[in-house]
């Protein structure tokens, strides 16, 4: 046990000396490992340990190859080179250069190899006598198998610890690394959207000089402004919003998940398999970090898991109502993200109709369809609420306007893009198409376990071994399905959250990759287990806590430093705060401090974009106190109080942000 504890000691070592080569940062950009001339100048000592590591793992192996190679468990030579393949084929993603890329693919590669050799070293030292208790404790956790689809779990002490789990972890990281505060532009327009949402209101009265209070994602119109955003996921936060918790949403959300995942994947398997399945879905840095945010994607997950529990209820009871409930699921998906929902509607009515399981019965049909079209329909009125058309989107509507015609359009083109620096190439081409597919798989592969050997080998495993049975054609299809979907569509959806655009997908993800672990038991013993059980620890211990304070503190530049100074300066009721900076990060971070009624007796935080606006919005809030304040990209050292309290007559000149 004492060399086994050494073999895990080195593996935790060795994926932090590899965190600390990489360039990921709270900025925008992909991550990417510093190329080895800067850190052989900057960092000597972490390529000294991963050297140290390969050598003592290399010299391993090579004296226990004689045993290992007549292992049953391993796949046949061609095999295990395809999983290999598959595992590291995205293990970095691809850069403006050609051999920038190659060459950090290889060493990323090697890297990943180096981890995976490391556990096979550590889980080879684990005595006999040990893995018998792992054996123990696993059937008495984890149950006996029972053949695919014979189970029908229900909501038990195991799946509501999961539940409870997820959700402190990522209320924690919220609270811990995101600060309670919205980083990505569109979670400032969320969260102001659900708040006047829980005000009642469809769209807010127009703001004294709304030149003042331009943030992205919000529409300034004669007499009113609002959010052109989907309204699904905004109301939903609403109900945070009501209670002052906004930021408890998706934390919460993130432990429902848990639970509709453990009744899926149970049903649709078995109640072992499930119980595997939700450790990592718990565990998965993916899955807690946009737990953590403000983002429409943990709520769009629970919303496909709620048409999937539908569907495999009404196969079991032949009820009109749980039609109805996969129905609403759908119907959720379209008002959060509508292609998602288009790409779940399809899923789930051809699951419905015969593929991949039985058909369902024609009352329960019936009900799918009436849930769909009830709850879908709502986004006809609300359409025309807002922009006067009940077939013309917000969303698009505010694309058109202040970008190009066709800039957020479907399909490939030229004109497709906003230019944005993290777009691969102008326009959409298939070849983009394709960038954009290694850059989420390469986002999967980092971010959904978190694990040194990447997220995806046991996945790569079970396809290599011969194992996918026909209970797996759902999962993978819907993997396929979210791919196929996204490839027409120029954005990846950026470095914000991994591959946040596929993140429906993590279900089917977690799903085949407890497959692989189940089956490796099979050949492997608890040595699988035990190799497992380490690498979710040392995801826990070591690559969460990197993830959330090298890239989420203060990520994109948003951070909490105008609360505190507030509270120091003592802002008043009758105060006007005019912020000097960029329109993002420096006044969306000031702009969310904002109430939505902009004469409420509270501090009212504008931007000083210019002299003219603010002539107008000093002479709009006459009578005010006025405090200036520097923002972060101004000192490069946070929100700093430069002048204040001023009256109007005593408010000098200054320069301010273009």
């Amino acid at each position: 046990m004492r060399r086994a504890a050494l073999w895990f000691a080195l593996a935790a070592i060795g994926q932090a000396a590899t965190l600390g080569m990489i360039d990921a940062g709270p900025f925008l950009h992909y991550q990417h490992y510093r190329p080895l001339q800067e850190l052989a100048h900057t960092h000597p000592w972490l390529l000294v340990i991963v050297a140290a590591q390969a050598v003592l793992v290399i010299g391993t192996l090579m004296r226990a190859w004689g045993v290992t190679r007549r292992r049953s468990w391993l796949l046949s030579p061609a095999r295990l080179a395809v999983a290999m393949a598959l595992s590291t084929c995205t293990a970095a993603t691809v850069s403006a250069q050609a051999s920038r890329y190659v060459t950090e693919l290889a060493f990323a590669a090697a890297l990943q190899l180096l981890a995976i050799g490391t556990i096979v070293c550590a889980v080879r030292a684990v005595p006999d006598g040990g893995l018998k208790q792992v054996t123990a404790w696993f059937a008495r956790v984890m149950g006996t198998r029972t053949p695919d689809g014979e189970s029908s779990p229900r909501l038990d002490r195991f799946a509501w610890t999961a539940a409870v789990v997820a959700t402190i972890l990522a209320a924690a990281l919220n609270v811990l690394s995101y600060q309670r505060l919205p980083h990505v532009p569109d979670e400032v327009a969320y969260q102001e959207h659900a708040a006047y949402f829980a005000k009642g209101m469809l769209t807010m009265p127009a703001a004294p000089v709304p030149a003042a209070f331009d943030v992205d994602l919000m529409e300034y119109e004669p007499g009113r402004w609002y959010s052109p955003v989907p309204p699904g996921w905004p109301a939903v936060l609403a109900v945070g919003a009501a209670v002052g918790l906004p930021w408890l949403v998706n934390p919460v959300l993130t432990g429902v998940n848990v639970l509709l995942a453990y009744l899926v994947i149970g049903r649709m398997y078995s109640r072992r398999l499930s119980r595997m399945a939700v450790i990592l879905l718990a565990a998965s840095p993916w899955n807690l970090f946009l737990g953590m945010s403000l983002m429409t994607h943990t709520l769009t997950l629970t919303c496909v898991l709620v048409a999937a529990f539908g569907v495999l209820r009404a196969r079991m009871t032949g009820r009109f109502w749980w039609g109805a409930v996969a129905g609403l699921g759908v119907a959720g998906t379209s008002l959060i993200r509508p292609l998602d929902g288009v790409i779940v509607g399809a899923l789930i009515g051809l699951w419905s109709i015969g593929f991949g399981g039985a058909r369902l019965a024609w009352k329960s049909l019936a009900g799918l369809a009436i849930g769909t079209a009830l709850l879908g329909a709502i986004v006809l009125p609300y359409n025309y609420a807002v922009t006067g058309d009940p077939l013309r989107f917000p969303i698009n509507a505010y694309v058109d306007k202040h970008y190009t015609k066709n800039a957020n359009a479907y399909g490939f083109g030229p004109d497709r893009g906003m230019g944005w620096a993290i777009d691969p190439n102008p326009g959409h081409t298939p070849f983009d198409a394709m960038v954009n597919t290694n850059l989420n798989i390469f986002g999967i592969n980092t971010d959904l376990f978190g694990w040194g050997t990447g997220s995806l080998v046991l996945v790569a495993w079970l396809l290599c071994s011969g194992s996918v049975t026909r209970r797996d054609g759902p999962m993978i299809a819907t993997v396929l399905a979210f791919w196929a979907a996204y490839f027409p569509y120029y954005f990846s959806g950026g470095p914000d959250f991994g591959a946040r655009y596929w993140f429906p997908i993590i279900v089917p993800l977690v799903a085949l990759t407890a497959r692989g672990l189940d089956k490796l038991v099979d050949a492997a013993g608890p040595r699988a287990i035990v190799a497992t059980g380490a690498l979710i620890a040392m995801a826990l211990l070591i690559y969460v806590p990197w993830r959330a304070i090298d890239k989420y503190h203060h990520f994109r530049g948003m951070e909490p430093g105008l609360r505190t100074l507030a509270s120091d300066h003592q802002f008043g009721a009758n105060d006007l705060v005019l912020v000097h900076g960029s329109r993002f990060p420096d006044y969306a971070a000031a702009f969310a401090l904002n109430p939505i009624d902009l004469q409420a007796p509270v501090p009212i935080y504008v931007w000083d974009r210019d002299a003219t606006i603010r002539r107008e919005i000093v002479h709009a809030y006459a009578g005010r106190r006025i405090w200036l304040v520097d923002g972060p990209t101004v000192t490069g050292d946070g929100f700093r109080v430069a002048q204040g309290p001023l009256l109007a007559a005593n408010l000098p000149g200054q320069d301010v942000a273009k």
